[in-house]
């Protein structure tokens, strides 16, 4: 392990510490907000740490061992353990050094998963419920909060357009590389001659913003409208005015809710979604910049791109991005989709650690 390595381990080990023994002063402990900033900190640390103390642990017995090699009796033995614990150590090494990557800011924040339907006209919106199904099942193993923010039915139970609030541990780390264009090749339900049609739906993983004043979004630059909500909800629905559509005129993005009964909470809801997408907007016009020195396979953010192919009659889901197949199709359809993250995770991962070593 070079120098920078070292110190840098000693920096974050001598951190933990100074955190173990300010969380174990009473007077800190009765101020809430410092607790409360504490306990993350150390909760982020905690891994780090431990992998840094087994590695320390394992250079001491590399020491010891190598002390055998010179004693005939144990030599033999010496070599073995030296072979088994240069191995272990380098594996500890990749991982601590991934460990210290720099963190995505909105990792730790929770999303708003966006689905719409594409080309495909009904069957592309029948896909849309099946991804969103999909990602529920997921989140739902993953313990985390599901809310429906707003969606736009269609015909034979599909989505014109829905997007989910998730919340909880992690969200967005797990989910950021689920943006870009799904494609699905199927018999639709409405096909009479037993056809195989192509459809597609775009997803969009966006960071919620936790304060919509975080962004810079002046009164006067939005448009809010009022109307009657559509779809299920009985005569409510037709008779107020609940239903809000935001319009922020500077870039033409659009947001809007009408799925809750109030006027007030819909607003509340598409000024969070519509922040979210002027958000993302600044950040993917930032990528392309980045885009044009350096070629990611992973994390480009671009919806246009085409990710992954959901086909019916082989049974199978191909990720084009890191050429992987599974031939589990209905089992990812029910949310078991934790061997295309993780793989698209230690994708991104390598490709990182080759720029900052490159």
């Amino acid at each position: 392990m070079n120098n920078a390595l070292v110190n840098k381990l000693e920096k974050i080990m001598n951190r933990f510490n100074i955190i173990e023994e300010e969380l174990s002063n009473l007077e800190i402990t009765k101020d809430i907000n410092k607790l409360q900033s504490l306990s993350k900190e150390r909760a982020d640390l905690k891994g780090l740490v431990e992998k840094a103390v087994f590695h320390k642990k394992l250079a001491e017995d590399i020491l010891t061992a190598e002390s055998w090699l010179s004693d005939p009796e144990l030599k033999d033995d010496a070599i073995k353990e030296l072979s088994i614990l240069k191995g272990k150590v380098s594996e500890v090494e990749g991982d601590l050094k991934i460990m210290l990557l720099p963190k995505d800011p909105n990792d730790s924040k929770n999303v708003l998963l966006e689905i719409r339907a594409g080309t495909g006209g009904d069957e592309s919106a029948l896909f849309a419920a099946d991804l969103a199904r999909m990602y529920t099942k997921f989140s739902e193993k993953k313990k985390w909060q599901i809310e429906i923010i707003s969606s736009n039915e269609s015909g034979l139970g599909g989505f014109k357009e829905i997007i989910l609030r998730l919340a909880g541990r992690g969200v967005y780390s797990t989910l950021k590389f689920e943006s870009g264009g799904h494609r699905v090749q199927r018999i639709p339900v409405t096909e009479t001659q037993g056809r195989i049609h192509t459809s597609a739906c775009t997803v969009a993983v966006l960071p919620e913003v936790e304060n919509v004043s975080d962004v810079n979004v002046k009164p006067d630059e939005i448009r809010v409208d009022v109307f009657r909500a559509s779809g299920a909800g009985g005569q409510h629905v037709n008779k107020t005015e609940s239903a809000v559509r935001i319009t922020h005129l500077p870039t033409g993005i659009v947001a809007e809710c009408q799925d809750d009964r109030s006027q007030h909470k819909n607003k509340e809801k598409a000024m969070k979604v519509l922040c979210a997408r002027i958000k993302d907007k600044e950040v993917n016009s930032q990528q392309q910049k980045i885009a044009h020195t350096r070629k990611g396979l992973v994390g480009s953010g671009d919806r246009s791109e085409r990710i992954r192919t959901y086909n019916f009659p082989q049974g199978r889901v191909t990720d084009h991005r890191i050429n992987l197949t599974s031939y589990k199709l209905e089992q990812i359809l029910d949310g078991l989709i934790d061997e295309f993250i993780e793989n698209l995770i230690t994708q991104h991962q390598a490709e990182r650690l080759a720029d900052v070593e490159g």
